[in-house]
């Protein structure tokens, strides 16, 4: 079975190779962001009891130009730990990329200011075996936006080079988070 989730009617679904239930999810934290707008948006504290999570959010960045990337960090850390590999598409072009011994990784894109008003790009992140201490950590998201037309589409995976279980992490833009990006984050229950 892949490790893509397919939805199954009634909300549940197949991943991992396990069917997930809508009752195997549940709600640890969310952040909306005000109308000042904010640099990052954090979880922190988050609990070892579940066997992965998972992040949902929206996002648009503040940048007057162009979309912009979701970037992250895990607990804090800015050493050259993450590795990316992503594939995205635009309708047009479409590339592989990725990269290795970065400070951060890309955890999504969204739209900028100059993009069609009230739009926001969408991301879902997982993070497998999130609070194991015997291996590194291994992250996929699939995200993606659209301007009436124009967007693109991104499938990715990244890895932190660390076998600390996971108690925080950070996203943030090249700019800033404009109001309504929201995240959510969830637990997902071993079966």
């Amino acid at each position: 079975m892949s490790p893509l989730t397919e939805l199954i009617g009634s909300a549940n679904a197949y991943g991992w190779g396990k069917l997930l239930t809508s009752t195997s999810f549940e709600s640890i934290a969310t952040v909306t962001v005000g109308s000042g707008g904010a640099s990052t948006i954090t979880f922190s504290s988050i609990p070892g009891t579940y066997t992965h999570l998972q992040i949902r959010g929206i996002g648009r960045s503040s940048n007057g130009g162009a979309p912009d990337n979701i970037y992250a960090r895990i607990n804090s850390d800015s050493s050259t730990n993450y590795s990316n590999h992503y594939l995205w598409g635009n309708g047009t072009v479409a590339q592989a990329t990725g990269g290795s011994n970065n400070d951060l990784y890309i955890a999504g894109r969204q739209t900028g200011n100059d993009s069609l008003s009230n739009t926001f790009g969408a991301t879902v992140i997982d993070i497998l075996d999130y609070a194991n201490t015997n291996k590194y950590k291994t992250i996929r998201y699939l995200a993606g936006w659209d301007t009436n037309g124009a967007g693109e589409a991104w499938f990715a995976s990244a890895n932190w080079r660390s076998t600390s279980a996971i108690t925080s992490l950070t996203f943030y833009n090249s700019f800033n988070w404009v109001q309504y990006s929201h995240f959510a984050l969830y637990g997902i229950k071993s079966a």
